[in-house]
């Protein structure tokens, strides 16, 4: 399963599905919206763009919490 974000407002819940897609899930509504906000299909038909551009974009290593090279080798 993939990680998600909770939104720290309305405390739904943004996934991102296998097709790249962004799941929210709001107590007892689903809908399923691009990356950009837009919705798809589903109950829930409103969202926030911004998280899910934020769950939907690329997933980069942090340099600061990156691997380091051990003195050792």
């Amino acid at each position: 399963m993939s990680h998600g974000l909770v939104h720290p407002f309305t405390k739904a819940l943004y996934v991102k599905n296998s097709d790249g897609n962004i799941e929210v899930t709001d107590g007892d509504l689903k809908g399923i919206f691009r990356r950009d906000g837009s919705w798809l299909e589903g109950e829930l038909r409103e969202c926030d763009p911004q998280l899910c551009g934020w769950v939907g974009g690329p997933q980069i290593e942090n340099h600061r919490v990156g691997k380091v090279k051990s003195s050792d080798s």
